[in-house]
């Protein structure tokens, strides 16, 4: 079962009589909760493997392998990903591929291997079949960096229902496992069992590893022969049991580290990609989609505005911040501004003019944004409603432009109750037809602003993720951080959790000014409140100039995360990257997960503990300047950094061009002095307000001239001044003007 027929028991109600319509809606929420608890007991069943290799058909690309309870496909596609898929499963249909498979490889070819095996080989990577369909990937080298154990399925004995499966994969000693979307316990994932269900953390998930909101069946396996992706094209409920292994000491061997999948159901099929890191998730983002590009306002500061207060209650908000010096660039309203809750609705007593409100702010510099339920209801409660079937393309959202929405966030961690097989993906579908309808709504030149609390592979394609609150206290600043990375390694840029200010469980104002520090260097800074005012304010004064101080600095840095969205979307790679993105050869690097890169210029060193005014920082390799002293340090080396209650560590990377907001507000770069005998550069991606995604990327060289810095601008015709104002820092630790 695939494609479309995943989603063959989706729940509709309504325009059915009101008693079935409401019996309708209420017996799917109670299956709902009957499929977060875990899949009901089975009958007797029978187990299957492939058995022998028997015939083997050639074909582009690879080719078709028939065992004797089995046939295995494999392709090697034009890009080099490689297809593998069990019984007849091929690459379409497929929630995840952003269009048809790739084009096979004409220059990879199925050719008898050794003891009866089979391989294809090609540029990047070689695949080798044995004959009972252990599927093995190798560099080019020969080096071994996966093993697929043949896989073994459960089929009901009568013949009906869908038949559970399990796959069990080896990976290299030294080999680190991330991704399976964002989790909590990453961003390195730990040894034990992951589900793959999404919902809210804490909420009973009813399987090994709880629930996580956005899970994929993702895996970036990084080990010193080589980085690989896994994804296997299955939204059905599963999980995933992981164990590192261990390299033997002296002439000790080496125990091999294993990933073990279970799923309920399903095809048994799926892609690898092995490359660098950076070439990796460029394969990824052929295949699923480049990532949506957001609006230039979306980089700034978010604030959701929960409650039952109208329309001067968001003025009220929005005067708060502006007085006080506080940058603000969207307003989320949450379900208090809907008419009894329902989706698409507006309550005209406390919002009669929304579009004039809408119009009002955007002269301030201010978007509205909607929350949207995932089921339409059409009366107040819980009574008749539906839920769309979201597979198909012709539904999605519509008048919410018209209303003065620039953009649309979801609420739900599922979009419906939908079943085990499609749980997963409803989230996905939601986001697809939210997309759709903004972007044929909004005015011509302006890009939508789509946020989903949940996801699966692919998501990319419409926009990002908010996390929520996450866990409380400390450890769920931690969580936040693990969120992000996971989510960018398996191809999602654009997320962030939600800072809550007031008299919530996360109340204490240290720990306020901590999560507002890291949520300032994140791609999506979203701020929430449970006061009455709804800004950190409500902790008093100092907390107040740390804020200031925070969201300044995003302010000042809003065209880096411009460029780097436009090269998220150019080339997938992530905007927040996990230290070791350019070396993942260095161990030290794939363990540190206390800090991480902003683009390729900026390392990022938050503050995870009550009461640190000071920590240890890895660096990896080069020459680092540490932003608020200019002093320099060589790399690879943990220093120490002071991080008062007012900011938090931030590193350059020696030869950087960082493209900042100047004091007129125009782009101004922010060059980090190269190191003796070294060169740098950088990138700039400028946007032309809510334009287009295909500006010119400025490209700039940065080079060492006696005890001149001189940058110059790269073109086509050769090179040139830079037109823009140009600001060396690192020069003699005190900065400089050029």
């Amino acid at each position: 079962m695939n494609g479309r027929d995943l989603v063959r028991s989706w729940w509709s109600a309504g325009g059915v009589g009101a008693a079935r319509g409401l019996r309708t809606v209420r017996a799917a929420w109670r299956r709902r909760g009957a499929d977060a608890s875990g899949p009901g007991p089975r009958g007797p069943v029978r187990a299957r493997v492939p058995g022998t290799v028997r015939e083997v058909e050639p074909g582009p690309g690879g080719g078709v392998l028939r065992f004797g309870r089995s046939e295995l496909r494999i392709l090697v596609a034009v890009n080099g990903a490689v297809f593998w898929g069990w019984d007849g499963a091929g690459p379409e249909p497929s929630y995840a591929l952003a269009g048809a498979c790739p084009e096979p490889d004409p220059r990879a070819v199925l050719e008898p291997d050794t003891d009866g095996g089979w391989r294809v080989v090609a540029e990047r990577v070689t695949v080798v079949v044995s004959r009972h369909g252990a599927l093995e990937v190798l560099t080019p080298g020969g080096v071994m960096l996966r093993r697929d154990l043949p896989p073994r399925w459960w089929e009901p004995a009568d013949g009906g229902g869908p038949a559970r499966w399990m796959q069990r994969a080896e990976v290299p000693a030294d080999a680190r496992f991330f991704g399976l979307g964002g989790r909590v316990e990453g961003p390195r994932l730990r040894d034990g069992a992951h589900r793959l269900w999404n919902g809210v953390p804490g909420r009973a998930a009813g399987g090994a590893g709880g629930a996580a909101p956005v899970t994929m069946p993702v895996q970036l396996v990084v080990a010193d022969a080589g980085t690989h992706l896994v994804f296997v094209d299955n939204p059905w409920d599963g999980t995933v049991t992981l164990r590192e292994g261990a390299e033997g000491a002296g002439s000790g061997h080496d125990r091999l580290g294993t990933s073990e999948l279970r799923v309920e159901g399903g095809p048994v099929r799926g892609w690898v990609i092995v490359g660098t890191p950076a070439r990796v998730l460029l394969t990824w983002a052929s295949l699923t989609g480049a990532p949506a590009l957001p609006p230039a306002w979306a980089f700034g500061h978010h604030h959701v505005r929960e409650g039952a207060g109208g329309e001067d209650e968001v003025r009220r908000v929005v005067a708060g911040h502006q007085e006080r010096g506080l940058p603000l660039d969207a307003v989320h309203l949450g379900d208090g501004h809907l008419d009894g809750r329902m989706a698409f609705t507006v309550d005209q007593d406390r919002f009669p003019k929304l579009p004039v409100l809408a119009d009002e702010l955007r002269r301030e510099g201010v978007r509205l944004v909607s929350v949207v339920p995932p089921a339409v209801h059409v009366e107040t409660g819980l009574g008749e409603g539906a839920f769309p079937d979201l597979t198909d393309a012709r539904v999605r959202y519509a008048g919410q432009a018209a209303l003065g929405f620039a953009g649309v966030w979801h609420a739900l961690d599922s979009s419906a109750p939908v079943g085990r097989e499609a749980h997963n993906v409803s989230a996905l579908c939601l986001a697809r037809a939210a997309y759709d309808g903004l972007r044929d709504d909004v005015p011509s030149g302006e890009r939508p602003l789509v946020l989903s609390r949940s996801g699966w592979a692919g998501s990319q394609r419409y926009g990002g993720v908010w996390s929520g609150e996450g866990a409380a206290g400390w450890p769920g600043l931690r969580a936040s951080l693990a969120l992000v990375l996971g989510l960018g390694l398996c191809g999602v840029p654009f997320s962030g959790p939600d800072v809550v200010a007031g008299g919530g469980r996360d109340g204490a104002p240290e720990l306020y000014v901590r999560r507002l520090q890291l949520a300032a260097y994140l791609p999506l800074l979203r701020t929430t409140a449970q006061g009455a005012d709804g800004g950190p304010w409500e902790h008093g004064a100092e907390v107040l100039g740390h804020a200031r101080v925070a969201l300044g600095e995003r302010r000042r840095l809003l065209p880096f995360f411009v460029t780097l969205a436009h090269l998220a979307r150019r080339t997938g790679a992530p905007m927040v990257r996990p230290l070791w993105w350019a070396a993942p050869e260095e161990r030290a690097l794939r363990d540190c997960e206390d800090a991480f890169l902003l683009g390729d210029a900026l390392l990022v060193a938050p503050v995870l503990e009550a009461g640190a005014v000071r920590r240890e920082v890895r660096l990896p390799r080069g020459r680092w300047y540490d932003t608020a002293t200019g002093r320099a340090y060589e790399g690879p080396a943990k220093v120490p950094a002071d991080a008062p209650l007012e900011r938090i560590p931030v590193f350059a990377r020696a030869g950087a061009v960082v493209p900042v907001c100047g004091e007129d507000g125009g782009i101004e770069l922010e060059v980090w002095a190269p190191a003796p005998g070294r060169s740098g550069g950088g990138l700039v991606v400028p946007d032309n307000e809510d334009g287009g995604d295909g500006p010119e990327v400025e490209r700039y060289s940065v080079t060492c001239a006696g005890p001149r810095i001189v940058v110059r601008r790269e073109t086509e015709d050769g090179v040139r001044e830079p037109s823009r104002p140009v600001r060396v820092r690192g020069l003699g630790g005190t900065g400089g003007q050029m």
